[in-house]
């Protein structure tokens, strides 16, 4: 007996898909069969998303692009991809980054710093979710909401506290989700990444840094970029039709090590 997952049918938003570990998601719910709004601030990226996409003669794509920290437009871009796909059975909320001084130490986190990695991680996805929310519980099928926390909540982060309280409250914020919406028919998840080599990471990175991030792993490498959108696929599926709040890692088991890399100071 074999299983395979197939999404056809499935209409799906994914956010920050421009690129990355969200760019990656995207390819794999299409590669399941899924129709997939690939929603970036970036319309240059969105557009290649679609392209790698489409050349893989997999499910059908198109771009959303919208800057999301603009209310109006978050909720035009969840409006637009739902519109354009007949409905919205998952989403998947990518939106997140340090910020322009996101890494710091706590002492040079002023309010300033603070509210703005608040906003663009917590508060963005908060309010992504909601509105995704609100097209689902009109629906008999409900829907699936998936987001993308880090592994940062897991321990002290030394130079990113803001990054890591931001991810932590979105993982609060799943668990509410999932308890308010859950009968509506709505699962609500979040996952973390490991440290992954996206384009950003790889050049803000030291390599001696990154070789020391493998090395504090128990399975002595790093999470790829693909590797959260299988985890997605599976969300997505009826194989995990009784999942939903909570966080599920993919982090190599860095969450059990005992060492941790020193995060740099200044990596850009």
């Amino acid at each position: 007996m074999s299983i395979e997952i197939d999404l056809d049918g499935t209409r799906a938003l994914v956010t920050g898909a421009g690129a990355g570990i969200g760019r990656e998601i995207a390819r794999w719910l299409a590669r399941a069969g899924a129709s997939v709004a690939v929603a970036d601030v970036r319309a240059d990226k969105a557009a290649e998303t679609c392209s790698l996409i489409v050349d893989e003669a997999t499910g059908e794509a198109f771009s959303v692009v919208a800057d999301a920290r603009d209310d109006a437009q978050l909720e035009g871009m969840v409006a637009e991809a739902a519109e354009r796909l007949g409905g919205l059975d998952v989403a998947v909320n990518n939106i997140g980054m340090l910020g322009p001084r996101g890494s710091a130490p706590l002492l040079d986190l002023d309010g300033e710093a603070w509210r703005d990695v608040l906003d663009q991680n917590l508060v963005l996805t908060a309010l992504s979710m909601s509105a995704e929310a609100r097209v689902m519980q009109g629906q008999d099928s409900g829907g699936v909401i998936v987001n993308v926390s880090s592994g940062e909540t897991t321990r002290p982060a030394p130079g990113l506290a803001g990054y890591g309280a931001a991810k932590a409250a979105i993982n609060h914020v799943t668990d509410t989700a999932a308890v308010e919406w859950g009968p509506l028919g709505i699962r609500v998840v979040a996952i973390a990444p490991g440290t992954t080599l996206t384009e950003t990471v790889a050049g803000a990175l030291p390599e001696g840094y990154i070789d020391a991030v493998v090395a504090s792993t128990p399975l002595r490498r790093m999470t790829e970029h693909d590797e959260m959108g299988r985890l997605v696929v599976f969300l997505a599926s009826d194989l995990a039709r009784t999942v939903t709040g909570g966080l599920i890692l993919a982090d190599a088991g860095a969450r059990l090590s005992r060492s941790r890399p020193e995060f740099p100071e200044n990596p850009a």
